[in-house]
């Protein structure tokens, strides 16, 4: 099926995925001057943005449950979802670096580290909501965004690799 460019751009709000094999086949063809160049490139870009997306969320899934692990754990049975949850996120951070290895180095920077601390933090706040009494031991009532650190408390290595849970039985 042979389209023109105008009906490509009507096919990518009708039927995307047909809109995907459609572009596929003309550029196989080296059909260039047919393809929905504007939409393409769009989806390339939010491919690209989706990745970082996914490992700035598992990074501040990482962070939220090392903050909890740190300064809010109460007692020694708890925190076993959290050491679990760190696991596994660091399990699919280490496959995307594997498959993708420039968003590692993304992820690495300051600015990646912070998005994915206030994620953390926004994390910490809805988790306090649902922990009230927790939320009034530390702090009197539910917290802020104000009453966590501003700058990520956490460096890369320690994103990947810090295990309080071991730390702390050595210290004792």
């Amino acid at each position: 099926m042979e389209l023109k460019t105008q009906s490509l751009k009507e096919l990518y709000e009708k039927d995307f995925y047909l809109w995907v094999l459609e572009n596929l086949k003309l550029l196989k063809n080296k059909e260039f001057e047919l393809v929905d160049w504007e939409n393409l490139l769009e989806e390339i870009e939010y491919m690209a943005r989706k990745e970082l997306r996914s490992v700035i969320s598992l990074m501040a899934v990482i962070m939220e449950h090392l903050y909890k692990w740190e300064n809010y754990r109460e007692s020694a049975y708890m925190g076993s979802s959290w050491k679990k949850s760190i696991l596994n996120a660091r399990k699919e951070l280490i496959d995307l670096f594997d498959e993708m290895p420039s968003l590692k180095r993304i992820a690495q920077e300051k600015e990646s580290l912070n998005k994915a601390w206030r994620r953390a933090v926004n994390s910490l706040i809805t988790w306090f909501k649902e922990e009230e009494d927790l939320a009034q031991k530390y702090f009197g009532r539910f917290p802020t965004k104000e009453d966590f650190p501003k700058e990520c408390p956490y460096t890369f290595e320690q994103i990947m690799e810090y295990e309080p849970w071991i730390e702390k039985k050595i210290n004792h």
